[in-house]
């Protein structure tokens, strides 16, 4: 946003922040430039105040000099006031500030591998393709700050996913993101050896606090986007009166993700798995909303939040996970839905995307994830990407 800065003769100081508007476009939250305009006070014909005057001319030069510079400085690094990423300044920007930007799609590998298989690439990228003008971040808990990685790096997926204008890849930090949240006691607390379904449940958490924090979507790295959800306040049922966490969004600051923080502390059982993830939410929804059976592709509402249809997100159930690995005579056309669940917690990457199979799963990438399709699958040699298990 331009901030106008007027000095009067007086000396006060008053400050405008009028709207920042590109082709006609209100774009505030992308212009970020910071223009003073120095009024010069009138001075009176004054043969003694001549050599103030003089100098106070001197200053305003300078002034405008540090000014102008300043401002072609930083018009250097935006190629305007659209959102738009460069691969240089990109790299400058911390997870703060890319978060304070609203909307972002939020990802997380709470494992400590760095070489994310296809199918989280897939998820990525389609997401990048789909919401473009949206930051997408993807945490990775084995990325540090000492260790930086690029689109340069010898890991094809992760120079894959650098080199996307709007995706950024940061270290996931859980003590800084569970900080002013219910859940930074709790993680004080716990023993991550001692808990047996570490990395799911450390997941819900971060999930959780970012949201919470920053606001956008979440979604697991098995999901794969096809088309933008219009909603900002959503729950995915799974089934009627069953609700997922593998994909949600609110505005930040929203009461019910605060209340979920709590009600996972309060009844946290790391010992059973979904405890603090999709069974946390129905409890909470339930709490607030008299779900019902869904009887058609209608979506419900209740306190604000839209509680979206499976067929939104998992038109294939989780016990026929299988199909998207299978050829279909006649592929569906997943004309009710946003993105597509591929449920890899089940299938624990023993069947994969292969080129040339016709499977369901591989005209998803070939249409949604195309560069992933190129680099990971046509093109890679056999790896072994076990550790990934999104739900």
């Amino acid at each position: 946003m331009f901030q106008a800065v007027w000095v009067s003769s007086s000396g006060s100081w008053a400050l405008r922040e009028p709207h920042c508007h590109c082709d006609g476009k209100q774009t505030a939250w992308t212009c970020r430039l910071v223009r003073t305009i120095v009024q010069r006070p009138r001075l009176r014909h004054d043969s003694k105040g001549t050599g103030k005057a003089r100098m106070l001319k001197k200053i305003q030069i300078c002034l405008c000099f540090f000014f102008v510079s300043g401002l072609l400085y930083e018009i250097s690094l935006l190629s305007g006031c659209f959102f738009s990423y460069e691969p240089v300044p990109k790299h400058l920007l911390t997870p703060e500030q890319v978060l304070n930007l609203g909307k972002s799609i939020i990802f997380l590998e709470t494992t400590e591998r760095l070489e994310p298989p296809p199918l989280v690439s897939c998820s990525v990228e389609s997401a990048a393709r789909i919401y473009q003008d949206r930051p997408i971040i993807l945490f990775m808990k084995g990325l540090t700050n000492d260790r930086v990685l690029d689109m340069n790096s010898s890991y094809t997926a992760f120079s894959l996913l650098s080199s996307m204008k709007n995706v950024f890849i940061f270290p996931l930090q859980m003590e800084n993101i569970f900080q002013e949240t219910p859940l930074l006691r709790w993680y004080q607390q716990v023993v991550p050896e001692q808990e047996k379904n570490w990395v799911h449940v450390s997941s819900d958490a971060s999930r959780l606090a970012l949201i919470w924090k920053y606001g956008g979507i979440y979604m697991d790295t098995d999901v794969i986007s096809i088309k933008p959800i219009p909603e900002e306040s959503f729950l995915a049922a799974q089934k009627s009166k069953f609700s997922s966490n593998g994909i949600f969004g609110f505005p930040a600051h929203h009461k019910f993700v605060w209340d979920c923080m709590e009600n996972f502390v309060l009844k946290y059982n790391g010992n059973i798995w979904g405890n603090q993830g999709p069974f946390l939410m129905t409890r909470m929804l339930k709490a607030i909303c008299n779900l019902t059976d869904f009887k058609g592709t209608e979506d419900h509402s209740c306190q604000n939040i839209s509680f979206l249809n499976p067929q939104r997100f998992y038109p294939i159930p989780y016990p026929a996970w299988r199909r998207y690995y299978k050829v279909w005579d006649k592929s569906p056309d997943f004309n009710h839905s946003y993105a597509l669940h591929l449920w890899n917690f089940m299938n624990r990457n023993r069947k994969c995307v292969v080129a040339g199979s016709n499977t369901l799963a591989e005209k998803l990438y070939q249409t949604y994830c195309p560069t992933t399709y190129r680099d990971l699958i046509q093109r890679a040699e056999p790896r072994d990407f076990t550790g990934s298990e999104d739900a």
